[in-house]
């Protein structure tokens, strides 16, 4: 059977057709760690939400393991207002954000509009490097726990720790509680401060 889909990146994830939702962005670098960015990445999608995934410099993204797309959006392209939510995945690639003044940027101008952020695994190292970890309960890999306490934060030891408009998990086995609980904030079933 032939593939007749007009795309030369097979990872490039198909809209269901549905309604738009609205537009999410992805902020990443390379060396994300693969999972940590396409459970997401397919999930919005598959919900109905516009993606673009966003690095530094737009391009191809590569993951640890060498998987990644073809094609990004360029950090300097975008504008914070123009989308709903903020993901950052974890492995590698928040190590290069978290020395990019434009990407602490980006993840400041959601905090200080109350926008939704998930983060996972190493992602929360974009938090403390933009100043945001100071006072909030967030969770992580548990390596950078000490990162979190330093800057002020409190570290948590549970797979998904919400704190106002922060939703951060600890690894990839956290994924499905952590999107299941950004999907009813942004289908706005969740009850309030739960």
């Amino acid at each position: 059977m032939t593939d007749t889909l007009p795309t030369t990146d097979n990872r490039v994830a198909i809209p269901t057709g549905e309604p738009g939702k609205g537009r999410i962005a992805i902020l990443t670098a390379d060396e994300v760690e693969e999972v940590e960015f396409f459970y997401p990445y397919y999930r919005f999608v598959e919900a109905g939400y516009q993606v673009d995934v966003i690095t530094p410099s737009g391009g191809a993204l590569t993951g640890a393991r060498g998987f990644g797309v073809q094609r990004t959006v360029a950090l300097a392209d975008t504008d914070p207002a123009d989308y709903l939510l903020l993901y950052v995945p974890g492995g590698l690639a928040p190590t290069r954000l978290r020395e990019d003044a434009a990407a602490l940027a980006f993840v400041r101008a959601f905090a200080a509009a109350g926008k939704p952020i998930g983060l996972v695994c190493h992602g929360p190292q974009v938090l403390v490097a933009a100043g945001l970890a100071d006072g909030r309960r967030l969770t992580s890999w548990h390596e950078v726990g000490p990162e979190i306490e330093a800057a002020g934060g409190t570290w948590i030891d549970e797979p998904v720790v919400r704190d106002g408009n922060f939703f951060t998990a600890r690894k990839p086995g956290d994924l499905p509680a952590q999107l299941h609980r950004i999907m009813n904030h942004l289908d706005r079933r969740e009850t309030h401060g739960a």
